[in-house]
């Protein structure tokens, strides 16, 4: 498949996948593989919230899941994803849709997926530092969704007992419960990442069961990178390889 200008070819390393990306966009790092790769293998039809490059339906179809919707509001991104599936050869199992979740009934049909994935924007508006490149700022600050409006979203296309799960900022976790609890999305597993054993822990993935009952699990942590800066072997495993490398942390 022919690369645009401005963009730019990388691997997803699992199953040999390939993902293409742009600079002046949204890029794909180790938050969006850890999530991808939480949890046990969710049932489909599944739902991926602002997919981005698509590169969590990929992993999630690399898994073993069979049926994946993808909606993004950002066309460049929405095309790129597209053309992701496509690279990939998993038009049967994944559909990109460009559109804004934010007005889930003109996409979607209430209560028909059994898991639904968001890697949304963390900061709020007019917090943190400002990336001036409009398609990066946007995928880091909530200029097109807020929190609230992720989980309505969630909460609308989730069936009764189905999965939510998101990556999100250990520092918003208080506003993180009291929207999923808001949205009747019950707060069931919570794991923290941390970049090695003696830093804090920044970014966290939180599982919700729509309509559950109450009761949170909290995880052992999961370690990043050893001591000596390459990935520790939980990392290795969810990239597919077994040698020792060096790689972006993301957000961590």
């Amino acid at each position: 498949m022919k690369v645009k200008d401005g963009e730019r070819l990388d691997t997803l390393v699992r199953d040999g996948m390939k993902l293409i990306q742009r600079e002046d966009q949204f890029r794909f790092s180790l938050d969006t593989v850890l999530l991808a790769n939480f949890g046990s293998v969710p049932h489909s039809p599944v739902l991926d919230l602002g997919t981005g490059t698509g590169a969590i339906p990929l992993i999630l179809t690399a898994r073993g899941v069979r049926a994946v919707t993808a909606l993004e509001l950002n066309p460049i991104m929405a095309d790129i994803a597209a053309r992701n599936v496509i690279l990939n050869h998993k038009e049967e199992s994944i559909r990109i849709k460009h559109g804004d979740y934010r007005q889930p009934g003109k996409w979607l049909k209430s209560g028909s997926f059994a898991a639904v994935y968001a890697n949304p924007p963390y900061r709020e508006k007019q917090r943190g530092a400002y990336s001036p490149v409009p398609g990066i700022r946007r995928a880091r600050h909530e200029e097109t969704a807020t929190l609230a409006e992720v989980l309505a979203a969630a909460s609308f296309a989730l069936k009764y007992g189905g999965y939510f799960r998101m990556v999100h900022i250990v520092e918003r976790l208080a506003d993180i419960f009291a929207v999923m609890r808001y949205y009747k999305i019950e707060p069931k597993r919570l794991l923290c990442i941390h970049g090695r054993l003696h830093k804090q822990g920044k970014i966290c993935i939180i599982e919700g069961i729509r309509g559950g009952n109450p009761g949170l699990e909290v995880l052992p942590p999961l370690v990043v990178h050893n001591q000596d800066g390459s990935y520790s072997k939980t990392v290795l495993q969810y990239y597919g390889v077994a040698e020792t490398r060096h790689g972006d942390g993301g957000n961590l």
